[in-house]
């Protein structure tokens, strides 16, 4: 089969043996595979992330020196079955997968492992217990969302946003893009989306941002809402003339208990989605976040950063990181797509074949273009 290999590098179209089912295993036929942001920063930093993955114990990720074959989010019909396998994967039915897989006697990362190679290829090879039917005719397109969608969604749970919280959104690529999606379809009120960008904000308009900010000629952070504060002296005063007032009722404590369980004894908590994942980030919104934000941090930096725990101290900021996302939220997100309550449509912006794979990457290297590429590999187009 043919299949785009990565090496020191270097993307090119090879010809590799098919995968072979073994028991519980699918063979599925690419019909649409999405190029992941992570991708494009392991082609050529893959060692930077080898390094972190064996420090959690995982030895066999990419690396440079080693060919592999990316693409963690497709679909695919099922082309072969494996013992064991459900009916219900019938030979031809339309299914997106959990990248992880079974080989070499571990589970690996499917398009992140030499040992278990990605959907950048006519075929890949599928665990059916980790495999869903698409649902409601959905196209193999927007299939192939689930898998970043899946990401976004599990990013919106972990943030435990409330539908009356003021939701800002710092970085409108595909992952800032889908959270701006998930964040609408929940009910959240007020969603401010940021990016340098115009095309990336303008798709995020169209993705549910109620409000789009440049932030080179303004900060985001201004459009958090009444009830939020910036700067320490005003988070002082607060307390103290709130105090003021409180001391002059009997019983105020009681007063007080109440409106600290109803939350509203301190300043309004904005929820900050960071999605844009390179060093400086991550100090920089904790720097220009409102006092008792909650940051929640969803684009992968590669490299080292560096951060000032004081800042973060005196703000209060509550700082969460999120990784992937769970089977259940997987399957979850496969049917908000296939219902209509999530629209995935919005970040879908090209389309290549194999042969193009290597032009894509370069493509997505300018924002006011494209947003998710996704390959066909029965496609001949060589451009997105």
């Amino acid at each position: 089969m043919r299949a785009v290999s990565c090496l020191q590098g270097n993307l090119d179209v090879v010809d590799l043996s098919a995968p072979q089912p073994q028991k519980g295993q699918l063979v599925l036929d690419v019909k649409r595979c999405g190029i992941c942001g992570s991708d494009l920063h392991a082609r050529h930093h893959a060692g930077e992330l080898t390094d972190v993955m064996t420090a959690v114990g995982y030895e066999d990720f990419m690396r440079a020196e080693t060919p592999v074959v990316m693409g963690h989010e497709f679909s695919g019909e099922v082309a072969e079955r494996g013992r064991g396998v459900a009916k219900e994967f019938k030979v031809g039915t339309l299914v997106v997968s959990f990248p992880l897989v079974r080989a070499g006697g571990g589970v690996h990362l499917t398009g992140l492992s030499p040992l278990a190679p990605g959907g950048y290829a006519e075929q890949v090879l599928a665990e059916a217990a980790m495999t869903f039917v698409v649902p409601n005719g959905l196209p193999a397109d927007v299939a192939a969302l689930t898998e970043p969608m899946a990401v976004a969604l599990h990013a919106v749970r972990r943030s435990e946003i409330g539908k009356g919280d003021v939701a800002i959104v710092v970085g409108c690529g595909p992952v800032g893009l889908a959270v701006i999606s998930h964040l609408r379809a929940r009910g959240v009120k007020t969603i401010v989306a940021s990016d340098f960008s115009s095309g990336r904000r303008e798709l995020a308009t169209r993705c549910g941002a109620d409000v789009v900010a440049d932030p080179a000629v303004e900060s985001p952070y201004d459009r958090a809402g009444r009830g939020t504060i910036t700067n320490a002296p005003d988070l002082y005063e607060l307390g103290m003339g709130s105090m003021e007032k409180l001391r002059r009722l009997p019983g105020w404590s009681h007063v007080y208990r109440a409106a600290d369980a109803f939350g509203a004894a301190g300043p309004k908590r904005p929820v900050i989605f960071e999605c844009v994942g390179v060093p400086g980030m991550i100090d920089g919104v904790i720097a220009a976040a409102p006092l008792n934000a909650r940051v929640v941090v969803v684009g992968v930096c590669m490299g080292e950063d560096k951060l000032r725990p004081a800042m973060a101290i005196a703000k209060e900021v509550d700082l969460r990181f999120v990784f992937g996302y769970t089977p259940l939220e997987f399957r979850d997100t496969l049917h908000l797509l296939a219902d209509g309550k999530v629209d995935g449509t919005p970040l879908l912006t090209g389309t290549v074949g194999l042969d193009g794979v290597a032009a894509a990457f370069d493509a997505l290297g300018d924002p006011e273009t494209h947003a998710k590429v996704l390959i066909d590999p029965a496609s001949t187009a060589v451009a997105p």
